[in-house]
């Protein structure tokens, strides 16, 4: 305050100088012992998260913007569906590396009536495609699984989104959807993470129609210019008066075909119109007291949550975070649950999936009894194999009523096949990518899964999606979160839930804490630098574990979470400090 007022003297100044220093050292040694407090490795752990609050309603998504729309369509009077699904629309537009009406996803939602449902509007095989698609004839994997026009399922994101709003919401889709056709048509201003994202991708997106809007004269689009959409603004006025029909069979489906057949691809007119959204039963598990619902099958990620819960709930009372105990026994829980997810799941259309055995608690006692409590237990060798993508995104919703919406959606990889629809405006998807291409081969990311996942025209490829809502011991909402990362979801949202539940630390505290991941295959412990101590790793060492830090790009960090937590009479958002984004309440 001193030097704010410009008082000069000498001697006062070399007071001011001497208090700010140490004060400065001591709000050093008092982050640093809270940095201790909550598990975290050492003071030089440098993520900090921005908590958001609201007395009302709260939507937090990897853009500002499109959470701007939700609030906008609450404001209106929407409830929480109308208001994810506005949301939905809206990154399409403002977030196109993987907001998405080219990809598909998953819904949980919780209305405050008490009903539950559980949406699985995830990508089918076109029927053209056949189990060893993606293999050579040295039985080499290729790469058209992730680039150009094969890599594509059919897309289930519009059908998704308007099942939602015809089942939960209150308000027609046109209004719904007013928000996205406006930042389509009259554009928006790039801000530093579009740039980026759009720049580190260019060589994908210019092999395809996207070039003209996101590199126009050549040149990645920069910071502060206006990106305007005009094919995705008509398409999305299409589907706001005609509904998805309008998508699936009408004018766009056309585009889709007439895209297709430019590059010898398999969805046609036929993929289009026959592809529907699946509603289910959200799967149900409890941990330490809290109740979560969660996305079964064809996504993998509830079912992979709940069994790593139930496993570390059955090893005792929880362990000091990011501790030896700690990291052995979320390690060891997350490779029994993770050998099971890659080796049973699939779409239950096609597989029958063993959730009723791999969720019980009995199961997961057993698992806990064959843990060591000293040493690694090594991945048993299996075959199959196949790949998760990281370019998805998360948002979740919550209204004034209690209703609440977790969805996750993607395109799997950023920008997906780069195939960009012209004259409708959007990417597709490369999500054949998750199938299981060729059994016993491990992929760029190392996930192995088995035969159950394998390729079958109309089937679903397998995610570890894992949009959730946790309920507290009283059954009210405590919170809505999800994540991006492929397989990284399950681990990131299982340490977010720890951090709350275990460590009791506030939701912004629990989303900035240093994560891990261990997947079964490879038989690794990635670990984001600086967040385990040093003395840690070398006991996880000699206990026999193989560690790294994580090699995953951007900033080798696990996970990227959206949560709104339930905080007393108020909402509190955060979005991962690991990505862009933003939270809005009102």
């Amino acid at each position: 305050m001193l030097l704010s007022h410009r008082i000069v003297r000498r001697t006062l100044t070399d007071i001011v100088a001497i208090g700010a220093a140490l004060a400065c050292m001591a709000c050093r040694q008092a982050a640093a012992d809270a940095s201790r407090a909550r598990g975290r490795a050492d003071s030089t752990w440098s993520l900090v998260a921005h908590p958001v609050t609201a007395a009302h309603a709260m939507v937090a998504s990897n853009s500002t913007l499109a959470s701007g729309a939700g609030v906008e369509v609450l404001r209106a009077g929407g409830n929480a569906v109308d208001a994810a699904v506005a949301t939905g629309f809206a990154l399409a537009v403002t977030h196109p590396e993987a907001g998405n009406i080219g990809g598909g996803g998953y819904m949980v939602i919780r209305m405050a009536d008490g009903r539950t449902a559980a949406l699985d509007y995830r990508e089918i095989a076109p029927l053209g495609a056949s189990r060893d698609m993606f293999i050579d004839s040295a039985g080499h994997r290729t790469r058209a699984s992730t680039v150009g026009y094969l890599a594509s399922g059919v897309p289930g994101s519009v059908a998704g989104l308007t099942a939602a709003l015809a089942r939960y919401g209150t308000l027609p889709l046109s209004r719904v959807m007013a928000p996205a056709v406006r930042l389509a048509e009259k554009g928006f201003v790039v801000d530093s993470f579009l740039a980026s994202s759009v720049r580190e991708n260019q060589e994908l997106i210019a092999r395809f129609g996207g070039r003209a809007v996101f590199l126009p004269h050549g040149t990645p689009i920069a910071v502060g210019d206006r990106l305007v959409q005009a094919d995705l603004a008509r398409t999305l006025r299409r589907i706001a008066s005609g509904g998805s029909a309008a998508f699936y069979r009408g004018v766009i489906a056309r585009q889709i075909a007439d895209e297709m057949s430019r590059g010898a691809g398999l969805i046609t007119r036929a993929d289009l119109s026959r592809y529907a959204p699946v509603w289910r039963e959200p799967l149900r598990g409890t941990y330490r007291g809290y109740t979560l619902l969660t996305m079964p099958p064809s996504s993998s990620g509830g079912v992979t949550l709940l069994e790593t819960l139930n496993v570390l709930e059955a090893t005792g009372p929880p362990a000091p975070a990011m501790s030896e105990r700690y990291l052995h026994r979320v390690v060891e829980s997350l490779r029994r649950a993770f050998v099971d997810r890659n080796t049973r799941l699939g779409d239950p259309a096609f597989v029958a999936n063993p959730i009723d055995r791999l969720t019980s608690k009995e199961y997961a006692r057993a698992l806990a009894a064959a843990i060591d409590s000293a040493r690694a237990t090594p991945t048993a060798d299996f075959e199959a194999a196949a790949r998760e993508g990281t370019n998805t995104t998360h948002y979740s919703v919550v209204d004034a009523h209690g209703n609440a919406v977790a969805t996750t959606t993607t395109l799997n990889d950023l920008y997906g096949s780069g195939v960009y629809v012209q004259g409708a405006g959007f990417f597709l998807n490369d999500e054949m990518d998750d199938f299981t291409a060729r059994p016993g081969v491990p992929n760029s990311f190392g996930l192995v899964q088995g035969a159950s996942n394998a390729i079958a025209p109309g089937k679903r490829m397998l995610s570890a999606m894992a949009p959730t809502i946790v309920l507290d011991s009283a059954g009210q909402l405590a919170l809505v979160l999800g994540s991006r990362g492929g397989p990284r979801i399950i681990t990131s949202v299982l340490q977010v839930l720890l951090g709350v539940i275990d460590g009791h630390l506030s939701l912004g505290d629990a989303m900035a804490a240093p994560r891990i991941h261990h997947q079964a295959w490879p038989d690794t412990v990635w670990f984001e630098r600086h967040g385990v101590a040093v003395g840690t790793l070398d006991s996880l060492a000699a206990a026999g574990y193989a560690l790294a830090p994580a090699p995953f790009s951007p900033g080798g960090y696990v996970g990227r979470v959206i949560a709104v937590a339930r905080r007393g009479d108020q909402y509190e958002a955060v979005v991962d400090p690991r990505t862009s984004g933003g939270a809005i309440g009102y």
